[in-house]
């Protein structure tokens, strides 16, 4: 993982963080508005559980390209006319 994608994800976390206390302040309120609470809460855990498979399958997708590429004869290489490989 890069520098730049950790800083993304702790501005996302700190941000997904937010929203639930922000959730939470709703649901502690006696109004009508438990259900803006219960979105909130069912919107936050869905696009985290939506990133975290996207990067598990990113990750996956990684590995299975580099073990292709870190055997020597598997590899398959172009050649032109001139016996030049690209």
């Amino acid at each position: 993982m890069e520098v730049t994608e950790v800083r993304t994800w702790v501005i996302f976390y700190l941000l997904s963080f937010v929203v639930l206390l922000v959730a939470i302040c709703i649901t502690t309120q006696d109004d009508g508005r438990r259900w803006i609470s219960l979105m909130l809460t069912l919107i936050v855990v869905g696009v985290n559980l939506f990133l975290l498979l996207s990067e598990l399958k990113r990750h996956q997708a990684r590995k299975a390209f580099m073990r292709r590429m870190s055997k020597p004869g598997e590899t398959r290489t172009e050649t032109d006319s001139f016996g030049r490989r690209w």
